[in-house]
């Protein structure tokens, strides 16, 4: 489990939405990218902090052995590609400290974190 965050560019937070539309556009590859990534739910955010910057925050719930993003197709090209035009360089990360979850959605979870799609069965 984790949250992390990035500063936005200043002026970027068009760019931001634009990424972000994109990659609603391109939801179903993006769906098809989770269970290489052993990834069981990704969740973007933004917010502007009380100083005036825009700050993005990103959560996701994957697998111990998750290799992260794989750059080998447009979609995760053009996915780093936004990044690197709308936010600073790296990522803080936040602390996980709880989780909670009934069990047959933990189950699920865990489920996609170790096997990608295999979690899809579960009911």
């Amino acid at each position: 489990m984790e949250l992390s965050r990035a500063r936005l560019l200043d002026g970027a937070e068009s760019s931001f939405d634009d990424w972000m539309e994109m990659l609603h556009k391109r939801y179903d590859e993006c769906l098809a990218t989770l269970e290489r990534e052993l990834m069981a739910v990704e969740a973007t955010f933004l917010n502007q902090e009380a100083d005036g910057s825009w700050w993005m925050y990103h959560f996701q719930l994957r697998g111990q052995d998750s290799p992260g993003l794989i750059p080998d197709n447009s979609l995760d090209q053009a996915h780093l590609a936004y990044g690197m035009k709308t936010k600073h360089p790296g990522w803080e990360e936040l602390e996980p400290r709880f989780f909670l979850a009934p069990p047959h959605v933990r189950a699920a979870v865990e489920s996609a974190g170790r096997a990608g799609t295999e979690a899809r069965d579960v009911s």
